[in-house]
């Protein structure tokens, strides 16, 4: 590594983030919800069936990083309570996306985790004050960066005084144009290698192609990794955001099926 990485290069022993009763690190996480919450009822139905097959924690995006200015932007404030009564019904913790530094104490007060987007990977100053926090966040790479930046932007949360650091790669850019992105499980190992943070992988917009997220899935999971974060949606053809990836509720619950059992199978081969 060319930076000097104090703090995310000396982690001693297995990192474990609690998050009710799930030990992030220790205990494989399977993250699962629509890419936005759009509606109360629609939330639910998502949160009830993903719940029943086997997810840990329900994700939902209510502040939107959009390309397009005239795209759906999110329910923001609706939106979080929206996924507290989910939370509430369905007893699963809630990890969303905070975009603004002036979103944090609103974000903080509904989530449980909070995420940080690869756009805002190395937006220095929301990673400043995310480090003020005392909840675990999800640090998502940048689609253009490298491993050593993605560890450089832990570092700074890190420095800030908050150690829950939860990492997840979710595809880098691409040439190719059958694919969105690549799906860079060379990180996976490499970051096992480096520090004691857990790191899970987003296969949803690590491929932005619901067809490939069941065997990318079990490719990260071949990789070494401590969890899973997929979008489901209750009807992906009508979802007012990333449509092409999300997967609908049968999907999720054959792939959920094969997850957990893949898992115990393979973590034997990474020790």
């Amino acid at each position: 590594m060319k930076n000097k990485l104090n703090l995310v290069l000396n982690i001693e022993n297995d990192f474990v983030i609690p998050v009710n009763d799930i030990d992030i690190g220790k205990d494989f996480v399977l993250i699962a919800g629509p890419c936005s919450v759009e509606s109360e009822n629609q939330t639910l139905e998502i949160a009830r069936a993903v719940k029943e097959v086997g997810a840990n924690i329900l994700r939902g995006g209510v502040f939107k990083p959009r390309t397009s200015p005239y795209d759906f932007q999110g329910l923001g404030k609706l939106g979080l309570k929206i996924l507290k009564t989910a939370s509430e019904e369905t007893g699963l913790p809630i990890i969303t996306e905070v975009m603004d530094v002036r979103d944090i104490e609103l974000v903080n007060e509904y989530a449980d985790i909070l995420q940080i987007g690869s756009r805002n990977m190395q937006n220095y100053s929301l990673l400043k004050e995310i480090g003020k926090i005392d909840k675990p966040v999800l640090l998502k790479r940048g689609m253009n960066s490298t491993v050593n930046e993605w560890l450089n932007a832990a570092e700074y949360i890190l420095l800030g005084g908050n150690k829950k650091v939860i990492l997840c790669e979710r595809g880098i850019r691409t040439f190719d144009w059958e694919y969105n992105r690549t799906l860079d499980l060379n990180s996976i190992p490499i970051i096992k290698s480096l520090t004691n943070l857990p790191i899970i992988v987003d296969p949803s917009h690590g491929t932005g192609n619901q067809s490939i997220v069941k065997p990318m899935s079990f490719a990260a999971i071949a990789s070494g990794v401590d969890g899973l974060m997929i979008e489901v949606h209750n009807n992906p053809k009508q979802a007012l955001s990333d449509r092409k990836q999300q997967l609908n509720l049968g999907q999720f619950k054959i792939l959920s099926a094969k997850i957990k059992e893949l898992y115990e199978f393979t973590k034997t081969l990474n020790q």
